[in-house]
């Protein structure tokens, strides 16, 4: 198990690294949300987080305003609720930048379980039951890189909780490199 005071300190300087890379990029993207779309730049979801804690985490809008909120996967329809720069910011995960803050805060990590939406409550309390709720939430995660939004809810979970288990630096950087391997390919994202 990797100490908890290791990952943030690992979180924060890799957090801080990026935002500074990415503010450019980040800015451009911003312009676009704004532009081509009525509504705010940032979408604010409340999540779950470690200890079952809620927090809000933003993430670049990608649906029109009034959209449902569930996970995407649940919409009869979601193509109509996304808007056009949605798909792209979507398939390639970039809607995911603005978490960064969300890291540098400490509400969450670079690898751990996605965040459920507070809504979630089968995913919330099978969670709780593995004791995945200890962990403080993820950007990405093992369960995020063997199959995304394809798995089903008791399949997420056993990855989530086999992660808590196995927790170590070298499983979080194998995570990550997946990570990106999984974003480039576009692998196992449906909306």
């Amino acid at each position: 198990m990797m100490p908890l005071h290791t990952k943030r300190a690992f979180d924060l300087v890799l957090a801080s690294i990026l935002l500074v890379l990415f503010a450019v990029p980040m800015a451009v993207i911003a312009i676009l949300v704004r532009s081509t779309s009525r509504g705010p730049v940032l979408y604010w979801s409340r999540r779950v987080g470690r200890e079952n804690a809620p927090f809000s985490m933003p993430k670049f809008r990608t649906m029109r305003v009034g959209a449902p909120v569930v996970a995407t996967h649940l919409l009869t329809n979601p193509g109509r609720h996304i808007t056009r720069i949605g798909r792209i910011l979507r398939a390639t995960s970039i809607d995911e930048l603005p978490q960064l803050f969300s890291i540098i805060e400490g509400h969450m990590s670079f690898v751990g379980p996605r965040p459920a939406l507070c809504n979630q409550d089968d995913l919330i309390a099978l969670r709780t039951q593995q004791g995945v709720h200890e962990l403080t939430p993820g950007l990405t995660g093992w369960a995020q890189i063997n199959g995304r939004d394809e798995l089903v809810i008791p399949k997420k979970v056993a990855y989530d909780a086999f992660y808590r288990t196995h927790q170590s630096f070298t499983f979080d950087l194998r995570i990550l490199w997946r990570t990106c391997v999984v974003v480039f390919t576009r692998r196992g994202i449906q909306h």
